[in-house]
């Protein structure tokens, strides 16, 4: 009965993290920077917090100090997966943007980040299932322009306010399989179903010069389609506790379907400063259906395991982010490349007395030459993340941990009149790992 009563909660929770997160990706903004306004948004890695303490390596990663660990980013990983494994966390995120001549701005957002499951179908298979946010799109930025004389303040009349402000979020939800051939080969893929809206607008206003036409630009796209995510991994083993293992895993550059809506119109202010009604539509395109070309994604690993003891391991990402094409126009990026090194150790897994010898502790480092180029500048990002594995009490056939990892980094620069991010991310998640579908024998 108690058996039945954890499953059963366990699917209601999941029905609401579900039903939450959707809800979110659609209508929520869910990032706060101003470099999301570009392509798709932010995009996520398919990392989970365990990963990520680790300076987010995953490609070669598999099992984590003997749990069963659900890694999205490479499917062959599922092949080692012999307990029911659910994984579920939030996310919270602090940004500070500086700019040259600007005060400082800070924001906050906090959201449920996923949830994932993983159910062993064989002895060398698994089959895994999850939603997590595939891009956040967050920003609301003002850059005002003098024409011809005056300070170029907003109380100037000649002055020009150019508003830009975007919100929303594509989620994804997968389905993957993955299986081991022998005692060293691990393969595996998953199918993503993407779905979300982005909403984006651009206005130009003249906020001194009260009766003044203001216009305004609105482009929402409803996103949705099937990606795929395919992953090998190998290891080479020193005994029985020490493993290397190399690692593949590519995110295909599939074509998914967007309806957008394209308004432009014009509307005034009233003189207590609140947004009259719009006065026209200039322009109305409603459900214009297109494509939206993915870029190829290629991620290289590899790891060293001491079952226990510790894991150190590095990825190398390449993006082919010149190839993202949204209704058959090229976006204008140029191809990522990202590099990522860490690792964990374990004092003593096996202490009866010290928890904190049985605690998991990561560190990681990440450079990332992102997609973007801007005023003739890339935007590069830097951070170091560091986490904890910390175990909890277990059963005959049940292990519980909780994972927490933070990750501190710098996105962009202040020169050529771009923004300089200094952001903080914080992932909080519980690992369950179970023997569900287990027969009993009695004497």
């Amino acid at each position: 009965m108690i058996r039945y009563t954890r499953i059963l909660i366990t699917l209601l929770l999941a029905s609401f993290t579900f039903g939450a997160m959707a809800q979110s990706a659609q209508t929520i903004a869910t990032s706060s920077s101003p470099y999301s306004r570009f392509g798709l948004g932010d995009i996520d890695p398919a990392l989970l917090p365990q990963n990520l303490g680790m300076g987010g390596i995953a490609t070669a990663i598999n099992r984590i100090s003997g749990y069963n660990n659900i890694n999205p980013l490479n499917p062959a990983s599922y092949g080692l997966i012999n307990y029911t494994t659910i994984d579920a966390g939030i996310y919270a995120n602090i940004s500070t943007f500086s700019q040259t001549g600007q005060a400082n701005a800070t924001n906050n957002n906090f959201r449920l980040s996923h949830v994932a499951f993983a159910i062993p179908v064989s002895k060398h298979s698994a089959l895994s299932f999850g939603l997590m946010p595939y891009s956040e799109m967050g920003y609301n930025n003002i850059q005002t322009q003098s024409k011809g004389f005056g300070t170029g303040s907003s109380a100037d009349t000649n002055a020009v306010n150019y508003v830009f402000n975007g919100n929303g979020g594509i989620s994804k939800a997968y389905l993957g399989y993955g299986f081991g051939i022998g005692k060293h080969l691990l393969i595996g893929a998953n199918m993503s179903y993407l779905f979300g809206n982005l909403q984006q607008l651009s206005s130009t206003e003249i906020p001194g010069l009260f009766g003044s036409l203001n216009s305004r630009t609105e482009q929402d796209n409803s996103v949705s389609g099937l990606n795929y995510d395919y992953g090998v991994q190998y290891s080479f083993d020193f005994g029985e506790t020490k493993h290397l293992v190399l690692g593949y895993s590519a995110s295909a550059n599939s074509k998914i379907n967007t309806t957008s809506t394209y308004i432009v119109s014009q509307y005034t202010y009233a003189s207590s400063g609140v947004e009259n009604l719009a006065a026209d539509s200039i322009v109305n395109y409603q459900s214009t259906k297109s494509k939206i070309q993915l870029p190829q994604i290629n991620h290289f690993g590899i790891s060293f395991q001491n079952d226990g003891h510790f894991i150190i391991g590095a990825d190398y990402t390449m993006g082919h982010w010149s190839g993202l094409t949204i209704d058959g126009v090229n976006q204008g990026f140029q191809d990522s490349k990202t590099f990522n090194i860490g690792g964990q150790f374990t004092p003593d897994i096996n202490s009866l007395h010290n928890y904190f010898a049985r605690t998991d502790y990561r560190l990681g480092f990440i450079y990332d030459e992102t997609y973007l180029n801007l005023n003739n500048t890339n935007i590069n990002r830097y951070a170091v993340t560091f986490g904890f594995g910390l175990p909890l009490s277990p059963n005959l056939t049940s292990f519980y941990k909780i994972n927490f990892s933070a990750e501190v980094g710098q996105r962009g620069t202040v020169q050529n009149g771009l923004v300089r991010e200094n952001y903080v991310n914080l992932h909080l998640a519980f690992t369950l790992n179970d023997k569900w579908f287990q027969k009993f024998k009695f004497d």
